[in-house]
């Protein structure tokens, strides 16, 4: 069994699809450890309560204290990825998971799992990626852009922002009349289904390695 940490930052849909295939399938390649939340109100912690899963929150505020009030952004998300990779060490994390984390990750716990933390990204990689591309804002790129098809996609997560290997992607229709919520509607089943999929192959890698 492959123990995986599962980064998060909001509501935590993605987790619980990870949480509800753990529970329903015996042969799941995956168990779910430890959740990491960037802020202290998402539901997300819920959902790993709720699953009876360790959960802890790594914020710039946490980590740092009044120190963050003065930081930069580079310092921030270092301090944060430092706090994050002792949490995965003293819990015995093979790998990572980012399921809707809104941080970046930097510095060595990127070398200490290179290829082994998976990103879910919403939209169709390498297309609307990169600084900025999150959330609404990636699907508002996606239909100013004028595209006939989006979707989402599992990447490995390596130094760029979103540039790692593709390992699944699903593609939905973009339809006359959509607008960001009505694509997000459309996407978000298939963000479900991809997050399970690119863990299980996530864990079968990281058996391998």
């Amino acid at each position: 069994m492959v123990n995986v940490a599962v980064l998060v930052s909001g509501g935590g849909t993605n987790l619980q699809a990870l949480i509800d295939y753990e529970k329903s399938n015996a042969d799941c390649p995956y168990h779910i450890a430890l959740v990491v939340s960037s802020t202290k109100n998402a539901y997300a912690i819920e959902r790993a309560g709720a699953a009876g899963i360790k959960c802890e929150i790594k914020s710039p505020v946490s980590v740092m204290g009044e120190k963050a009030k003065s930081a930069t952004r580079d310092e921030k998300r270092l301090a944060t990825s430092n706090a994050i990779l002792e949490l995965c060490r003293t819990n015995g994390i093979d790998a990572i998971i980012l399921a809707g984390y809104l941080s970046v990750l930097g510095g060595e716990i990127l070398e200490t799992y290179r290829d082994k933390i998976i990103n879910l990204h919403p939209a169709l990689l390498p297309k609307f990626g990169g600084v900025g591309m999150w959330g609404h804002n990636v699907h508002e790129a996606v239909l100013a852009a004028g595209e006939k098809e989006s979707g989402c996609t599992v990447h490995i997560v390596d130094s760029g922002c979103d540039t790692g290997k593709i390992l699944v992607q699903k593609k939905v229709p973009v339809l006359p009349g959509d607008t960001p919520d009505t694509l997000y509607a459309r996407i978000a089943p298939e963000e479900h289904s991809a997050m399970v999929e690119g863990a299980c192959i996530l864990a079968e890698r990281v058996k391998k390695l």
